[in-house]
């Protein structure tokens, strides 16, 4: 037997050592993923990734003098026997025909309490702790002191319960010896369900071909070689592979060898917990994936969404109504001074939507209480239009990422839509509409008909006054003459007949200047209303690339080893 395991030794693998504070940077780095997609992706997507950091932190936060090494195999293997001749006494029972090991038991090599923080982690209960220490072993178990070493349930065992704990345990061990024998090494549920998917796992795994002695010497060789294709295709390449045996000391020389190297290296917590880093970066690419993040919507989407906001905040009505106030206004101002104030009488067409009348015209505060402005609500087809350009939003700013993404960005355009109604409501009534101020030549146009009306008041006083006086038998007054026509005719007929020609100069002058006051209005609300939809729209959808940004490259540090 001695002649077999010198034939099947093979170098232990894990030359390369594994960074302690590379590795906890690595972590951070995923810790950072985490916090960047918080909310943003689906939770069952992000499991394995916080269970690690869980693990990971708890693991390094314990002994890192102490390495765990678990002995895993199915019913039969003889893992039992390995882990009793490695102990060299009986502490795990050992059955042929069924599964005997119920519950995990733990060997420590070196003092059990500075072991025990450990082992409450891992779950292993005290009464199924054992320590290898012995004054008759002299120095002869040194080299194995720090080593926790753990006999799992058979994985393949008719208790669900056992799976589940050989699942759990699996996830917590630094390092995994899959213990096969002859007959059932190439057993599909070892193969399938756990070796290849340890595979990111190889510098803390080892195989064992357990009860090599119930092969013929020359068989050996050959039911390794299958051994070692079998791993192969599990992605298992390189792995250390022994034959063992329990009941020739010689048999157990290169697995405790091995084991002697895990425990001086202290490298074995650290590498397994390197290879589940891995392992979940490996799961966490298709998340993310290689896409550089655009820096939102392009400029189209944008407008579009400009307009589609503008027409559900009513500013067409705005501006419309902005036009015939203005008109309105400088009727009152340009206008005879005899019908301005008729012209008063008929209300503002702002003040009918609620926004900034005249000056001094402020709404009443109770109505202010009930809504901001009175502007009609936006038809169906202004809010499915709406709706459709925050999709285009959406849907051009996510157009490079990953599956995972798109949606998160189409929730986060969407994310303050209940908002907009009143933020648009309210943007709409602060908009200064630049109908505060009066021009200056309505002063001017207002100052001429004061002039030719009082010129038409004066000549139509001074004719009446010289009809009084006819009637009255005195003497009439002598009307100076402009031409062949009196003067207070001349004044009274001048005035009525200037009023009326500056009132036609002034019309056409008027509805230009309103037009321009529209389109001033119109400018501004726009730009508003762009406001709006950059706080309400835009921002959200900027604040989701930016965290895929900060996720890729997150995942990108994880991945750097």
């Amino acid at each position: 037997m001695s002649n077999i395991a010198g034939r099947v030794r093979e170098a232990f693998r894990g030359d390369q050592r594994v960074d302690a504070d590379a590795l906890i940077a690595r972590l951070d780095a995923v810790r950072r993923f985490l916090t960047a997609v918080d909310g943003l992706l689906p939770d069952s997507d992000l499991v394995p990734a916080h269970t690690l950091v869980e693990r990971a932190g708890t693991r390094l936060a314990l002994s890192r003098d102490h390495t765990v090494v678990a002995l895993a195999g199915a019913t039969g293997s003889g893992k039992s026997s390995l882990f009793n001749a490695l102990a060299q006494l009986e502490l795990s029972p050992v059955g042929v025909r069924r599964p005997t090991t119920g519950v995990t038991h733990a060997c420590v090599w070196g003092p059990l309490e500075g072991a025990n923080h450990l082992l409450d982690w891992i779950g292993v209960l005290p009464r199924h702790r054992f320590v290898r220490e012995s004054a008759l072993d002299a120095d002869d178990e040194t080299a194995l002191h720090g080593l926790i070493l753990l006999d799992l349930p058979d994985f393949d065992s008719v208790q669900r319960s056992h799976r589940l704990e050989v699942d759990r345990l699996l996830g917590l061990v630094d390092q995994v010896v899959w213990v096969v024998d002859p007959q059932k090494y190439a057993d599909r549920v070892i193969h399938d369900s756990y070796l290849r998917e340890f595979h990111r796992h190889r510098d803390v795994t080892l195989v064992v071909l357990n009860q090599a002695d119930r092969l013929p010497p020359a068989e050996v060789p050959r039911v390794l070689d299958d051994l070692r294709r079998l791993l192969d295709t599990d992605g298992q390449t390189g792995v250390p592979l022994l034959a063992t045996t329990a009941l020739d000391p010689a048999g157990m020389v290169g697995l405790r060898d091995a084991l002697e190297r895990t425990v001086a290296e202290r490298q074995a917590a650290l590498r397994r917990l390197a290879g589940d880093v891995d392992t979940v970066v490996a799961g966490l690419d298709a998340l993310v994936g290689s896409a550089r993040p655009a820096g939102g919507p392009d400029d189209a989407a944008i407008n579009g969404l400009n307009r589609a906001l503008a027409g559900a905040a009513g500013v067409p009505a705005v501006t419309e109504a902005v036009e015939r106030a203005y008109r309105h206004r400088a009727g009152a101002a340009t206008g005879w001074p005899v019908v301005r104030g008729w012209r008063r009488l008929r209300p503002d067409p702002l003040r009918r939507l609620h926004l900034p009348g005249p000056a001094g015209d402020q709404a009443d505060p109770a109505e202010s209480l009930v809504a901001a402005t009175s502007v009609p609500d936006p038809t169906a087809a202004q809010r499915s239009a709406l709706g459709l350009a925050i999709r285009a939003v959406a849907d051009r700013a996510a157009a490079d990422l990953p599956a995972a993404w798109p949606g998160a960005v189409t929730s986060a355009a969407r994310s303050r839509l209940g908002d907009l109604p009143d933020a648009l409501d309210r943007t709409i009534a602060g908009t200064d509409l630049g109908l505060d101020r009066r021009p200056l030549w309505w002063r001017i146009v207002g100052g001429v008909q004061w002039l030719v009306t009082l010129a038409a008041v004066v000549g139509l006083g001074w004719l009446v006054l010289g009809y009084a006086l006819r009637a009255l038998g005195l003497p009439a007054l002598d009307n100076p003459m402009v031409g062949q026509v009196p003067l207070p005719t001349v004044l009274l007929l001048g005035g009525l007949l200037a009023g009326l020609l500056v009132a036609a100069l002034t019309r056409p002058v008027v509805r230009w200047a309103a037009r321009r006051a529209r389109a001033r209005a119109d400018q501004r609300l726009t730009a508003r209303v762009a406001q709006v939809g950059d706080e309400y729209v835009l921002t959200p959808v900027r604040i989701v690339l930016g965290s895929y940004a900060q996720a890729r490259d997150a995942l990108r540090d994880a991945a750097r080893r």
